[in-house]
Formats: structure tokens, sequence, C-alpha cells
């Protein structure tokens, strides 16, 4: 019936043909934007595809210091060499100090290396046919494991140790242990992307894939004092209890598919009472401790000043689906319980962003109804631009009756992490940044720094029942700080090298902590002051008292990643690369600048030809597909969705006059 139509009208729809392929087309050459992608398969069965096979963790946690030693094995099911590629998470507090290779029954301890160096001699390795594995920080939470020519019928493992130190929280410890990394939005050109940047493109599987590598959990809990509650509100587990203060907890036989969200383990002691306290330890040249000292009870003022809220809400592709629908849920509850003499704002964005009101509005009735209908008609889609929306939101007209606060609610997957921390501290003199971070794998380096960077705290829900409870620790932090003119003094107890090297205002419930250095013999006092709800504040040590302790040897890898952290995250100076470089050397730590590699000597591969394999990723749950389709889609230019709807428009007019109608068939 179309050849009745008027030439117009043929016109018309290849227009529309061409815009909407134009929206669709992947950029190409030097325009194409690092992204992540999706897996297909490609049906050859020499190449295994999935050669990480299964991760083993084990962990053990004593007093506050977990132990954790994460196994990775690989093999090669098919029948062609292979070079594999796999991304993987840890903590933002762990300092990975070990690494080993397993082939057979040779295994061979890798070495830290600068990273440029390390990357050199596994290429060489991997020429020469030799079976080599290198490992390297992308970001303080997101690395690398490069595993270089698995022969058919391989089994190569591959061990990782590293400690982390648990900062308990209004009394509660929480261990967690990331499985996945989720897709990272960036607009990133690939031909100019730094080496750095270049692991966001990775393949994913879809949502509805069922993830190939096994995950299994092995945790035992050790603390001296009775435990009161252990819980692991992420994954099916048993619980084995030994006696009252150590428990050992095992993934359940009918947990199959736990790799794809973050795993938690909360607990607490008897009394609700926090492990603190000095901590020393003696090492061959240099000597290290830590204090941890519990804070006053908090005490609320009669007269809170009135506040100014911004709530700068993620509506990306990622966050479609459950952790839309939680944030929303976060949302309304903060927004409906804010006081009449507060003020509030709302920043919504994507790819690109939009403002509630031009400044910020009375928390009124009708305001609040305002809000909650604006909030609840969104359903996520697109990029994920947060510098700018942090831009708009900052650029707001300020009161300067009301404190500001801004509130960041997002599941995190940017790749420019750092680019926020330093607009959050620019600004700094104005506002303080509180993170929110949703979803069952956030991105933990962005949300963590971004309320160290605005002196704030970091939440994360990873369940919608959290939602309410994650508001009312919000609520009842931002109320009064617990501690402030945090003050430590030394007598006769000789330190430097203290970290922080400025003790902040402490908001919330959780003990203050300095790692340092000591020489001399360990003897004197420390002083702790600082201004509570109640009045004044001191806690005295007495160091004679405290012996160095053999396992308290981690305290050397907590103190140099601790200073590594603050030196990579916020920290602009000419020489931070160095002072990086030389400590992840010294300490044998992994960084962004030292890597490990570990080299089998044997040429097992005479050909030196092989596949370069990149082991795809799940979704983390709940994680739908638009996290990878919204990361590499793009917006049309205004001048095109223009031409669209001006092409539909034309369109249906014409097709609704008899003149170019066609005939009736």
């Amino acid at each position: 019936m179309f050849k009745y139509l008027n030439p117009l009208i043929y016109f018309i729809l290849a227009l529309i043909f061409f815009a909407v392929a134009s929206m669709g087309r992947a950029e190409t050459g030097n325009q194409k934007t690092l992204s992540p992608y999706f897996f297909i398969e490609n049906g050859d069965p020499s190449v295994d595809r999935f050669p990480l096979k299964k991760t083993h963790v084990n962990v053990t946690i004593t007093g506050v210091i977990a132990d954790v030693v994460v196994t990775q094995k690989y093999a090669n099911h098919g029948t062609r060499p292979i070079t594999a590629r796999y991304i993987f998470p840890a903590s933002t507090r762990a300092a990975i100090h070990g690494m080993k290779m397993k082939i057979g029954e040779h295994m061979i301890c890798a070495k830290v290396k600068e990273r440029n160096i390390a990357q050199k001699e596994f290429n060489t390795a991997k020429k020469q046919g030799k079976s080599a594995s290198l490992l390297k920080q992308q970001r303080p939470n997101v690395f690398s494991m490069n595993v270089a020519n698995i022969m058919p019928k391989d089994i190569i493992e591959i061990e990782l140790h590293y400690t982390e130190l648990l900062v308990p929280t209004d009394g509660t410890y929480e261990f967690i242990y990331p499985t996945v990394v989720g897709p990272r939005y960036s607009k990133q050109s690939e031909a100019d992307s730094a080496e750095t940047d270049n692991w966001v493109k990775n393949p994913y599987l879809r949502e509805s894939d069922e993830d190939r590598t096994e995950f299994d959990m092995d945790l035992t809990i050790s603390t001296g004092i009775a435990l009161q509650e252990l819980v692991c509100p992420s994954h099916k587990t048993e619980i084995l209890w030994e006696n009252k203060s150590v428990a050992r907890i095992l993934m359940a036989t009918s947990e199959k598919s736990g790799g794809n969200r973050d795993f938690i383990v909360n607990y607490r002691l008897a009394g609700k009472t926090i492990e603190s306290g000095l901590m020393l330890y003696s090492g061959e040249d240099e000597n290290f401790f830590l204090l941890m000292v519990q804070p006053p009870k908090r005490v609320k003022p009669a007269d809170i000043p009135p506040r100014e809220y911004i709530f700068v809400v993620d509506i990306s592709g990622s966050m479609n689906g459950f952790p839309l629908n939680t944030a929303k849920k976060l949302l309304k509850n903060l927004i409906e319980n804010l006081k009449e003499s507060d003020k509030f704002n709302v920043v919504l964005f994507a790819g690109g962003s939009r403002v509630m009101a031009p400044a910020s509005v009375p928390a009124s009735g009708k305001n609040i109804h305002r809000a909650t209908r604006l909030i609840d008609g969104q359903k996520g889609g697109g990029g994920t631009e947060l510098s700018l929306a942090l831009k708009k939101a900052l650029s707001l007209p300020a009161d300067e009756a009301y404190s500001r606060t801004i509130l960041i609610i997002t599941d995190g997957y940017i790749a420019a992490e750092k680019d926020v921390f330093h607009l959050i501290q620019q600004n700094l003199n104005r506002t303080n940044v509180f993170s929110f971070g949703i979803g069952s794998s956030v991105n933990r380096y962005l949300i963590e720094g971004m309320a160290r960077a605005g002196h704030g705290e970091p939440f994360v829900v990873t369940q919608p029942r959290e939602a309410h409870g994650a508001a009312q620790r919000f609520r009842n932090y931002v109320q009064s700080p617990v501690l402030t003119h945090i003050a430590v003094t030394y007598d006769g107890f000789e330190t430097y090298d203290m970290e922080p090297p400025v003790i902040p205002d402490l908001f919330a419930q959780r003990p203050v902590m300095v790692f340092g250095k000591w020489r001399g013999n360990p003897q004197g006092t420390i002083e702790l002051t600082g201004v509570g709800g109640s009045g004044d504040y001191l806690r005295t040590v007495n160091v004679s008292k405290i012996k160095p302790l053999e396992v308290n040897s981690a305290l050397r890898y907590l103190w140099a990643r601790t200073r590594i952290g603050r030196l990579s995250d916020f920290n602009f100076k000419d020489d931070t690369h160095a002072q990086i470089t030389s400590l992840g050397l010294t300490y044998n730590l992994l960084t962004a600048n030292t890597s490990f590699v570990a080299v089998h000597e044997v040429v097992r591969n005479p050909e030196a030809q092989s596949q370069d394999v990149h082991q795809p990723l799940p979704l983390p749950l709940h994680v739908s597909n638009l996290a990878v389709g919204g990361a590499v889609s793009k917006v049309p230019e205004p001048g095109l969705c223009t031409m669209i709807v001006i092409a539909l428009m034309i369109l249906i007019l014409a097709l609704g006059h008899k003149k170019y109608l066609c005939s009736r068939v």
C-alpha cells in the first residue's frame, strides 16, 4: 500500500529512520567511549571464555583486625592457550601485602615492583611463553588480575593476602567482602583514556544470565569478649559456635549464586561495648601503634540550628528498578521527617540534571508533597553525570542563617571519582556532604570518599527494608557532634608520623583512631581531650601497661595503607606519586603505583601464542541491563531531538489528510 504515499512522506520516514539509527549507533574511531559492554558467546569451543572457576575467601577476625586470604582458581577447559584478565573488588580499607601463584606443585611468591616495571616483566614472560600473573590496582577498591599462558588442562591458583581494620559504629562491627565490580559510566574517549581507566571497558553478563564462577566464604570471628549478636544479612549461611566469643560462618549449601553482591557480616559485643585502648608492635626497623578511644555518649542539644538539605539523587540507567525504588523510599523518609524550620531542595541527575526549585524551599507540607510527587515519577535511564549535578547543587543560592548539608544518593557507578572528591573539597567552606550508596554492590570507594572529603558520613543501603534505619541513623548523626576540638598529647612516649595528622570533629558514635610510630621504650602516657555533649572530655592511657605483641604485626600495613589513602585521594602535591610509590615498595603493598608480579621460569608455551580472554562479570544483584545499556547509549543533541519531533508531527498531519492517504485495500 505504500506505493500510494506522497513522496514527502517517504522523505519524512527516511529522516526518522536516519535520526533513530544515529541515536543507537555506537561511536567509532577516536570518538568511541570507554564503556562496559555485554558479553556475547561466539561458540568457539577451543577458547575457554570463563577461565576463573572459583573464588574461595578465608577470613580470620581477631579483635578489630581482619586477616583475609583470597584464592582464585583458574582453569583452561579449552584446547588453546589463553591469557586471562579478571576485574574484581575489595574493601577500600584493604592493605594487600602478599600474592602467590601455584602451578601444579610449584609455588611462586610474587614481588611488589613499580607498576611500569611489573607490567614489562609480565609482558616479557608472556612473549617468552612463560606462565605469569600480574595484580594491579585500578582504584582503591578495584583490582585487575592478569594470568598469562594458561595451557589447556591447566589449573592455576592465585592467592592474595590482605589485612583490614574493622571500625565499629554505634557499637556494631561490620565486615564487608565485595564480590563484583558494577559497570562504571564514563564519557572518556577510548583512544585518549589513561591506562588506569581501561578496566572500565569490560564484558558483563546480562541480568538473566547465570554466573559461571563459584564463590565460597569461610569466616572465623574470635573476639575475646562474648558476642551478643552475629548476623549475615546478605547471604544464606551456617553459623558454628565454638564458644561465646568464637564463631565460624560458612556459606550454606543452598547458596548457589553468592558472587553477585557484597558479603556482609555484622556483630556486637556483650554490653554493646567496643574494643578500645592501645595496640603496640615492635618491628626490626620501626615500631607501630594504634590508639582507639571510645567517644562519650551523645547528648542531644535542646536547640538545633536550622538546616538546609539538598538531596542529589541518581536516576541513571543503573538505578532502574530496585535501586531507584529503594532510593525513593529513603528520600521520602528523609524529606517527610524534616523540621518545619528546615529548608530543602532536590536535584535529579542522569546524563543531565534538573532542580526542583531555583532556591531551597521551606519544609512545609505543600513543598514536601511536591517533592514526593517529583520523586515518584522517576523511572531511571541514561548516563551518570554526578559532577555536573553536584556543581549545580553547590551553586544554588545559600542562606547564611542555615547550615547547608548535601546528601548524595547513588550506586556510585562512575569512573571519575577523584573529580568528585576534588569538587567537594573545594567547597568545604560552604557545605558538608553525606553519601547514601544504594544497591547490593555499590562503589564504596566513591560513597566513602565523598563522605570523607565532605567531613560527613557514608551510609549504604543494600535492601529496601534498610532504608528506614539508614534515614534514622542520618537524623541522629546530624543532630550534634559527639566530640569536638579533639587533641592527642604524648608524655614520655616518643611518637612520630601520625595518621591522621589532624583529627576532625567526631559526629558518629565511633571510636577516635590514631595510627603512628614510636621510638625507644613503650612508656609514659597518652591523653585524648575534647569537648563532648556534657562538657570537657579526657581519656588517659598508660603506655607502660601495654606490651608490644607479634600478633599486632598487621599495624605496619594498616598504618601505611591509611597514609596512602590520604595521599592518593586528597593530596594533589607534585611529590605525591613518589611518596605513594615509596610506601608501596617499603611496606610491600599494592598501590596505584606498585603492582605484584609472579613469573614461573619455565617456557610452557614455546610458540608464545595465546588468546586474550576478558572474564565476563555478572551484573550486581538487582542491577538491570540498563546499567550497561545506559553507559553506552548517548543522548542525542537538542537539534536532532527537535528534528525527530518535527518529522513525527508532519507525518501525523500528512497521514491525517485525505490527500496523502493510501487507497483502502
